[in-house]
């Protein structure tokens, strides 16, 4: 199988031509109504179900941060996450900024805390580019609101083609960008961004409010996994998933 193939057996069709102009240019892309309320209510319920099972433990797979909740390797822990990863419309904007094969990366959640949550300006590639190609792409899935004050994730638009790392040429990466867009958006919007682009998570100044999401990444094929799946695959994960979903994860293998 092919990632064309896997895409075409899950009905992907391409993205709209104004929507990959916009994200060519700005390098993200906001798609609203992705989630809809009862799949929006079944991951929020599962979100504080790990939460609350994990506790200390919860993110230990991939990464932990102060002042937020993390969660990780969430491919094993609910058939709800199955549709994260190979939703037909977030593929193609994967695909359109990839180019070529790829694969799943990692998918885990965080939540800024209120009072916290404020992250340098960065990318997920820490590496120069080989020629014209992007390697990684992200998506934010929105579990609950993003607003000006509960720390939505903010971006530089432009800065994903022959830019180089915030921190080699930012006095603080930590500070306000004049350039800077906030993505706000209502929960259920599904935010695709070409991870070459400066983002990073805005500090939560609410006394109270969630701000929960879902972060579903990829990576050209030819690169490793943020998170080997084949290492945490789960046989009643695999038994349940599609060709083409193992195919995205790259445990297109029988155990």
């Amino acid at each position: 199988m092919t990632i064309t193939e896997a895409m075409h057996d899950l009905s992907c069709d391409p993205l709209a031509g104004t929507d990959r102009e916009f994200l060519d240019k700005n390098g993200y892309l906001l798609v609203p109504g992705i989630i809809d309320p009862d799949w929006l209510e079944a991951l929020r319920e599962q979100f504080e179900a790990m939460c609350a099972a994990e506790g200390s433990a919860a993110g230990l797979e991939v990464h932990q941060e102060a002042g937020a909740r993390r969660l990780s390797d969430l491919v094993n822990k609910g058939a709800e996450f199955d549709r994260v990863y190979t939703h037909p419309r977030v593929l193609a904007g994967i695909y359109h900024v990839i180019g070529r094969d790829f694969k799943l990366s990692s998918l885990n959640a965080r939540d800024a805390l209120p009072g916290e949550g404020n992250q340098d300006l960065h990318t997920d590639w820490g590496q120069p580019r080989k020629g014209n190609s992007f390697n990684v792409c992200n998506s934010v899935w929105l579990l609950d609101d993003f607003t000006d004050d509960n720390g939505a994730t903010r971006v530089v638009p432009g800065t994903h083609v022959d830019t180089p790392q915030p921190g080699e040429v930012l006095e603080d990466p930590a500070a306000t960008h004049p350039d800077e867009v906030k993505l706000i958006a209502p929960a259920g919007t599904v935010v695709i961004f070409n991870s070459h682009l400066w983002h990073g998570g805005t500090k939560n100044v609410t006394g109270d409010q969630l701000r929960r999401a879902i972060h579903c990444y990829f990576t050209a094929r030819e690169y490793p996994q943020q998170l080997n799946q084949r290492q945490y695959l789960r046989p009643e994960t695999w038994k349940r998933l599609s060709p083409a979903a193992r195919y995205i994860l790259d445990v297109d293998l029988e155990i």
